[in-house]
Parts: C-alpha cells; structure tokens; sequence
C-alpha cells in the first residue's frame, strides 16, 4: 500500500507518511456562517469525508477538525442589515437579529445539510469566538518575533509584515510586488498595502459582544488568524494535511501559512484542495441566475444520489452541474441498488461490508488502487460500476460465488464512499422520508399563504401542528426550514 496525494505547496504528487506511525491529523476549513450553505461548502465536506473515510480504511486513526468562523465582517453587516426598518417577516425575515444569534442559526444549517448527506462529524468543530486568548498568543510571538506591528494610525488593528517573511507567496507561487493590496482593514495604519490583519481593532457603530480586550485595544481576529490559532491547538505545530476549496488558496491559506510558519511552526505536511463547482461551464453568480444550492438540489433527488453527484469527480476536478447532472447520478445510484437487492435477494439478508469478505473480487483491487492515486474517484467509481456489471452476470449465470463476491465488494465499496452513511443517517426509510417530506412541504406552502393573508391564527396552528408531530419549522430570511426533533 502506497497512499498519494497532491501537494499544492510542492505542486507535485507525493508519497503520504503520516508524521506519527499509524494516525492522521487532518483539519480542513469549515463554514463561514453568514449564509446559507452553497453547493461548494457541501463539495468540499463530501471530499474531505471521502478522504477520511478511506484513510480509516487503509487502518489508520484520523483525527478530524473542522472550524467555524461565527465573528467576521460579513456575519456583521449581514447582521446590521437585519435591522433595517423595512424588514418583511411576511417574507420569513427575522428582525433585529444579533450577529451571534444570526452565526448561529446558519451554522445549525451547515450542520443539518452536513448531516443530510452522510458527512462524517469531525473529531472537534472549533469556534473562532472560543479561541481569542490563543490568537492573542501567537498574535504576540509574531510580534516579538519582528513579522507583526500595531497599526501606525493607532486604530487597534495589528497587521503581519509581508515584507518581513521571504516565503510570502511560496503556497500559490506568486510575486509580492504582483499582489494587490488586502483589502481587510484601512490601508493607512500600514507598512505595505499588501500587510495583512491579524486584530482588528473596534470602530464605532459595532457592537460591543462583537469585541475582545487585548494588549493593543479592544477588537476582534483577523480571518486568517482563526485557523492558524485554532489547528495548532488541537492537532499540535506539525500536522498532517490542511485542506479546504480551491478558492481558499489565496489569500487565506497562504496567509496562514506564512505567519504559522513565520512564528516558527512547521505547519502543515501536505495542503490539499477540491475543485469549484461550475454551471454548465460558467461560474456560478446570483447576479446572473445560474446557481443551485444543496437545498435546491436536495428538492429534485433524494440525498443519496445528491451525495454521488457531488462526489463523483476527481476533488482537484471542476465539477460541472448541468440539469441533468442529477437524473443521471440518479440512474447510477439505482443500478447499484438493484443489483444489491437482487443479490440480497438470492443469498438473504444484507450485503454486509466486513473488510476482507469480497473474495477473489478484481474490483476491490482496482478500487483500492485508484483510492491510494490521490482520491482518483472516478477510476474508483468505474471499478465499482464494473463490479456491479460482473455481479449481474454473475446472477444471470447462476455463479453465486462470483455474484457473492462481488455483492460483498460493492457494498464495501459505497460505504468507503459514504453512500451507505447517507441511507444510514436517516431515521426513516428512503420512501418514508420521501412521503413526509411531501406532507411537511404541503403544510408549510398552507402556511406562507396564510402568512401571506397575514391570517397568523391560521399559520401558528400549522406550526404547532408540526411541533406536536416532532417537526420544528423555523423561519429565516430565506424563507422556512424543517427538521425533525432530536430524541
């Protein structure tokens, strides 16, 4: 066995040694919550889950941290605007929403869609809030280390020099004079346009939970500074492998390399990134209309084939959504099942997924192989759509060694993928979930017509309705989400 995987630091496949014999220490980023997830958040969650996945299957023990950003500035004008006098609750938008109580709540929305569509729970989850004394620490050994400095306007802020570390641009291989200038704080407390901050200090106008004391004035971290804090607490100076989206690449993963490495740290081993997702091969943008959310896609296919989709790519790939993209995740996803359950069928009970029960199977070695090629998915798929071909013939012929073996290597291979955690998560079945899904939408279209009619008797009976069956609805500013009651 020899795992591979793309470094982006060295652009170059390498060879995986974990630092420590037989575990793993992986922290990717998570969620900023200012929003509802979108589909690249989910992309690259599914990418991450399938990696730790099949390291926990090669025998290793990983330890999975995820953070959350829950203090930024968009969190803060997000929640500023939510206090606007003409906010329309008619329309689901809530009023005079704090920015902590708005972090939360979408953050609660990253979890569910995580949940949803079979991600693993991270070993911890950290929060940027619970973390300031750590980033005041690291914050003062730049300092003393001569790569960070107060403001020169005395506003608060303190900035890392760019100058001041030679590497600067080493992660995405790029010039500091071909850098524009950051644009997270003021330009006029700084060295160089391009110095980034580490605290920024208070302005009037925010409010007084969205700041921390420290040595340089009362404020609150800098993105970048948050994971560098964070990762380093809880997977230690030297860690195995940093991941997120592509999009992260710059200035956010390189910022935090350098003043991790800038305050002494080796930081990551490997960095590794997923793709974009992309609409019919455009970007996607609001402002032209061509975008589709989880919760979008989650409406037109059940959770198991929304998982496929978004997983069948290479991570390093653009994923390229088109309207059929679903319909024909939708057909793969079936023929899997319909030769497990004609094989569940003929030898009873289920396919069962204990490792080393798949026989002589040539799919599972082909398998293994394209899973230890850098994540290579696809070629990962094309064995286990290879698999399921043999196992039917298998069952046609009457070869019920064969079609076992090859019953056995499938199942173990949708679980590597995660396909079965996302049958698995759910409380009911696929068709259960199906039909109350259904019944819930209905009722909730009952009551934003009576919202609508401003008839709120009528729309709180709905609500209590579904409370009392064990449906919470709550209302947002993009409209009303259910969940089930946890036991």
């Amino acid at each position: 066995m020899t795992l591979r995987f793309y470094d982006t630091a060295s652009a170059e496949v390498r060879n995986f040694v974990p630092l420590v014999e037989g575990k793993v220490s992986l922290y990717y980023c998570g969620a900023t919550v200012q929003g509802m997830p979108h589909v690249g958040h989910i992309r690259s969650a599914i990418a991450f889950d399938q990696l730790t996945r099949w390291l926990q299957y090669r025998g290793l023990r990983v330890t999975v941290v995820r953070n959350v950003t829950d203090i930024d500035d968009k969190i803060l004008a997000k929640s500023e605007a939510s206090f606007a006098p003409d906010f329309s609750p008619e329309a689901g938008e809530v009023a005079r929403e704090e920015w902590w109580a708005l972090a939360y709540r979408y953050e609660r929305e990253f979890l569910k869609a995580y949940d949803t569509l079979g991600v693993s729970r991270p070993t911890y989850e950290p929060r940027a809030t619970g973390h300031i004394p750590e980033m005041h620490a690291l914050i003062q050994q730049l300092i003393d280390r001569g790569h960070a400095y107060p403001a020169l306007d005395d506003s608060g802020d303190v900035y890392f020099d760019v100058r001041s570390w030679d590497r600067y641009g080493a992660l995405t291989r790029q010039n500091i004079d071909d850098m524009q200038a950051a644009p997270d704080a003021d330009p006029r407390g700084k060295k160089d346009p391009r110095d980034f901050a580490l605290w920024k200090g208070s302005k009037e106008g925010e409010p007084a939970t969205a700041s921390w004391a420290s040595p340089w004035g009362a404020g609150r971290p800098g993105w970048h500074l948050e994971c560098s804090a964070m990762v380093t607490k809880y997977l230690g100076t030297a860690f195995d492998i940093h991941g997120g989206g592509l999009d992260l690449r710059f200035p956010h993963h390189e910022n935090e390399m350098a003043q991790s490495q800038a305050a002494g740290y080796p930081f990551a081993n490997f960095w590794m990134h997923n793709g974009m997702v992309t609409y019919q091969g455009e970007k996607m943008s609001k402002s032209i209309g061509n975008t589709i959310s989880p919760a979008e896609m989650l409406e037109l296919a059940p959770p198991r084939v929304v998982r496929y989709y978004l997983g069948q790519a290479h991570y390093r790939s653009v994923l390229d959504y088109r309207p059929t993209s679903l319909q024909e995740a939708a057909a793969a996803v079936e023929r899997i099942d319909g030769f497990l359950a004609k094989a569940a069928s003929r030898f009873g009970g289920d396919a069962g997924i204990a490792h080393g029960n798949h026989g002589q199977s040539a799919g599972i070695d082909a398998f293994c192989e394209a899973m230890d090629d850098d994540l290579n998915v696809p070629r990962a798929l094309a064995a286990l759509h290879e698999t399921v071909r043999a196992g039917n013939t298998a069952l046609a012929e009457g070869d019920d060694i064969a079609a076992r073996d090859a019953m056995h290597a499938v199942a173990l291979m949708t679980d590597v993928l995660g396909l079965n955690a996302v049958a698995g998560s759910a409380a009911v079945s696929t068709r259960e979930a199906e039909a109350l899904e259904v019944l819930v939408e209905a009722q909730l279209s009952a009551r934003a017509a009576a919202r609508a009619e401003k008839d709120w008797t009528a729309s709180d009976a709905i609500r209590d309705t579904l409370n009392q069956a064990g449906v919470v609805v709550e209302d947002g500013p993009d409209g009303a989400t259910w969940s089930l009651k946890r036991d």
